[in-house]
């Protein structure tokens, strides 16, 4: 047998070889950040703003949160790794996905609408979603977290959007812009008053009239 003979046959053995211990090996798990996100269901979390963001931002105004917080969850980076401070080497990372705990949490309130009420969360009065709500935020406890902090979907909603500008602008009743650059030539000038209800500052001072389109939202 030739030298070149032996070499071609060790190689086809070991071409043989390969690919019968990868025929016995079973596929690869797919990794966390291959798998499809579960997102929240749009209806449920609707429902669930309807009650939570406040009256004055109207149908519109709620259904802009609303998107707003879904892209925000879609987008978000698990245990993602943060900024650490001056003098420390530290690596601090942020908390997991909400989304699937969330999720959760809006499949629970449908269930119990159902059991007490014989239909589903979105059909229920705002006054009986209000009542589903407050019964499983009830050991959240005081003031709001970080959004991707918060415990439950609800109470998340809500931080998420006091920390946008619109929320910056109607508390104080005036166009601030917050993390917008509005120019070193506009930096003396105050800011532009809001036109039309705020939810904030009227005249001058909080404004603390109870809304009457729908009950207070959960922490109030």
């Amino acid at each position: 047998m030739t030298h070149d003979r032996r070499a071609f046959l060790r190689s086809s053995a070991a071409a043989l070889s390969a690919a019968a211990l990868g025929g016995c090996v079973p596929d690869a798990p797919a990794r966390a950040g291959d798998q499809e996100r579960l997102g929240l269901d749009p209806v449920l979390l609707r429902a669930a703003g309807e009650v939570v963001l406040p009256g004055e931002l109207g149908a519109g105004g709620r259904e802009e949160a609303v998107r707003g917080f879904e892209a925000w969850i879609d987008a978000f980076e698990p245990v993602a790794e943060l900024n650490h401070g001056y003098g420390t080497s530290e690596i601090r990372y942020g908390p997991p996905d909400p989304a699937p705990r969330w999720a959760a949490q809006l499949r629970a309130l449908e269930t119990e609408a159902r059991r007490r009420h014989d239909a589903g969360f979105a059909q229920l009065a705002a006054l009986e979603r209000r009542a589903l709500l407050e019964r499983q935020i009830e050991d959240e406890g005081p003031g709001l977290p970080p959004p991707a902090r918060a415990r439950h979907v609800a109470v998340g909603l809500l931080a998420w959007w006091l920390e946008t500008p619109e929320a910056t602008d109607r508390c104080y009743g005036v166009e601030i812009g917050k993390e917008t650059c509005r120019g070193i030539g506009s930096a003396p000038e105050r800011p532009t008053p809001l036109e039309g209800p705020t939810g904030g500052v009227q005249g001058g001072r909080a404004s603390s009239a109870p809304r009457t389109d729908a009950p207070a939202r959960p922490g109030d």
